[in-house]
Order: C-alpha cells, then structure tokens, then sequence
C-alpha cells in the first residue's frame, strides 16, 4: 500500500510540475506576408507641450497599397494614390527594400534599394491579422519629435 501512495503522489508531482502556464510558450505571429495599410496617425511633441495627434484615414485608392515581407528578408513596397481624374488611382513604382526584424526588442529596420537613409520602426502590434508600426521622423528643430504609426491588415496571399 505504502508504494501505492508513492507512487500515486510520485506521478501527482510529476503532472503538477510538468505542465506550465507561461507566457513564453506564445509565439508571435510572423512578420512575413502581405499588409494593406489602412490609416496613420502622425504624433508631434514639442518640448513641454503636450502631444498632438492627427489621424490619417487612407482612401480606398491607398488601401489598395501593398507591403510584402518575404522570408528571406527581403521585401517590396507597392503605393497607390488617388489619380488626377476623380475615381481614377494612380499605381506608384515599386519600392524594393531589405529589412531586418529582432523580435526581442521589436525594432524593424527596412533599407531601400537606391535610397541612402533607412527607416527604423518599432513594431508596435504584431498579430495574426494586425501589424501597428511606429516610424520616429527626424525634423529640422531638436525640440519637435514627430512619430508616423502605420496601421495595417494582412492579406491573404
């Protein structure tokens, strides 16, 4: 009896220490894909001030844009923009760009091919259909800082 009870509170041990709750275990959902942006909300704070936010609602001629992150950290940027006759969009030349992604510090570095500077942004939201990314702009007064937050929606591929 007495290795029964052993052997019962062996194995009541062992399943209450082996299963865990953690939140490591959840895995972020990948970068790679295809995201339409849906809007931008472009946030000024001037030293002392309080922040002042605009928010940029895409028409449906810029929600047709396309950003594609591909595996092997390469990527291509389609834009569209409203035509110059009235229900008319214009497609934009493809931007082909490299990035580099670390998950840990949810920073995303894109640099675009023909371009000098590169685009450093924090990936703010990263989900199965959400991707939320914060773009720090330089401006000309040390005292401005602007941010440019994308909000986009994965499309199946």
């Amino acid at each position: 009896m007495k290795k029964l009870t052993l052997l019962f509170a062996g194995l009541s041990l062992f399943v209450a220490t082996g299963c865990t709750s953690s939140n490591d275990d959840v895995m972020e959902a990948p970068l790679v894909g295809v995201w339409q942006p849906l809007k931008e909300v472009v946030t000024t704070v001037e030293t002392g001030e309080d922040p002042v936010s605009d928010l940029i609602t895409y028409t449906e001629c810029q929600k047709e844009s396309r950003w594609k992150f591909n595996a092997d950290a390469s990527g291509k940027r389609s834009d569209v923009e409203d035509g110059t006759v009235a229900g008319q969009c214009d497609s934009q030349p493809d931007k082909n760009f490299t990035y580099t992604y670390d998950k840990g510090g949810k920073s995303l570095q894109m640099k675009y091919q023909g371009i000098v500077e590169s685009v450093n942004a924090k990936v703010v939201t990263l989900d199965a259909t959400t991707l939320n990314l914060a773009v720090r702009e330089e401006t000309q007064d040390p005292t401005v800082f602007k941010t440019r937050t994308y909000t986009f929606k994965r499309i199946p591929q």
